[in-house]
């Protein structure tokens, strides 16, 4: 099943329990405004080449539109539809001022060079500068884009409305980003399986995890994990999978990692095959890599306890429902990695104020947040009667279906 069903059917059975009427249900499923532009730019050799770029802003009843912006060569729209609408319901659950948008460009960033990427990312800001702002639109970096890329969209929209550092997130700290932002989602997901686990009496020391992804947010998950007491026993990437049953050495993995561009070859644990691994033997499996990992078709096989969502859509529907008969907790995405996009709140806000804190807030106000909305969703599950992820959907659509009605949707 793809995001965009899953996503959609998610958002219904959650209409469904909340008792939403049909016409304001429809409602909040249509995106606010879809844009398509083309980006013509001339590569390095003098030739011109065109690009589709997007965005998808899919509600701003609680404020601006926040959400990536992904450069990838298979920009599918569905897919971006999907993820705009997630992060509708995932700044809901995390309470914070925000609606949901996504976008991208469909193109192959390793086949272009740093200043072909420059001259594509600021002819696209140029086209949509007028559709993005402070208080309207705030994009992020995704797939395929980081903080430079940010720092070009933000010169770049500069130029037509002023100096404005809140109009994009993920900056460079010498550009108005906020500390704590590299690792904001890892460290969502250590305090988000600290929340879950509290829960059962438990704690993340002596815990054995497996982690998918030694991506940005899977190798942050894996060092503040480990550095709270937690064991992490087997790692995968796209080069390959290793695993050592008395704990990998995170700090040497990350170390080789860098080196070789990838964690193959490493020495301190024992090559595995990668499609085995989310199979380990293990407390905690942390999907943190591509959606749809876990399916129909290996969910009876899956021996942890505990399933916390780092990746978007990492679980199918079908596999949802095999897990939960076999009494496996998941942590659903829209709440397990919304640390990210809780700290880009942090930097907007920091941005906005001109007034910028210490990691040591930023990592404490993050803690604040991710336990507080935990709390909520715990609550939304006791008062429906229904798992973690409905309990989110839930209370995101909720929230937002609130708003909207305050607002005057039928005005």
């Amino acid at each position: 099943m793809n995001a965009l069903a899953a996503t959609s059917r998610n958002f219904k059975q959650a209409a469904k329990l909340l008792g939403l009427d049909s016409k304001l249900e429809k409602s909040l499923l249509i995106p606010f405004r879809e844009i398509k532009v083309e980006c013509t730019i001339p590569k390095d050799d003098g030739t011109l080449a065109s690009y589709v770029g997007f965005r998808v802003q899919h509600d701003n009843a609680r404020g601006p539109m926040k959400g990536g912006i992904r450069y990838h060569h298979e920009v599918d729209p569905d897919e971006v539809n999907a993820l705009a609408q997630l992060m509708t319901w995932k700044t809901a659950v995390a309470n914070i001022p925000y609606g949901g948008a996504k976008g991208g460009i469909g193109c192959s960033p390793g086949d272009l060079s740093i200043s072909e990427l420059e001259r594509l990312t600021r002819v696209f800001t140029q086209k949509i500068h007028d559709l993005i702002g402070i208080h309207t639109d705030v994009p992020a970096p995704d797939m395929g884009t980081n903080s430079q890329t940010m720092a070009w969209i933000l010169d770049e929209y500069s130029k037509f409305h002023g100096y404005s550092p809140a109009v994009v997130t993920g900056k460079p700290v010498d550009l108005g980003g906020s500390l704590g932002r590299d690792a904001a989602t890892g460290r969502g997901v250590l305090f988000a399986t600290e929340a879950l686990l509290a829960e059962h009496g438990k704690g993340i020391a002596g815990q054995r995890f497996v982690i998918q992804g030694f991506g940005n947010v899977g190798s942050w998950a894996a060092q503040l994990i480990s550095e709270a007491g937690g064991k992490v026993i087997a790692i995968s990437d796209v080069t390959g999978a290793i695993k050592n049953v008395n704990g990998i050495d995170i700090a040497k993995l990350v170390k080789h990692s860098t080196e070789n561009r990838g964690i193959k070859g490493f020495n301190g644990g024992d090559a595995i095959d990668p499609n085995s691994l989310l199979t380990e033997e293990c407390d905690v499996l942390v999907p943190a890599a591509l959606g749809g990992v876990i399916n129909k078709d290996n969910a009876n096989d899956i021996k942890a306890k505990y399933i916390i969502e780092a990746a978007n859509h990492p679980t199918d529907p079908e596999a949802d429902e095999i897990l939960s008969k076999k009494g496996v907790l998941i942590l659903p995405d829209i709440l397990a990695n919304s640390g990210g996009v809780t700290v880009s709140y942090f930097e907007w806000v920091q941005n906005i104020q001109g007034f910028m804190w210490d990691e040591e807030k930023v990592n404490a106000e993050l803690r604040t947040y991710m336990t507080r909305a935990f709390g909520d969703v715990k609550k939304m599950c006791q008062s429906h009667n229904c798992d973690l992820r409905m309990g989110a959907f839930t209370l995101g659509v909720n929230r937002v279906a609130r708003a909207t009605v305050l607002r005057g949707w039928e005005a």
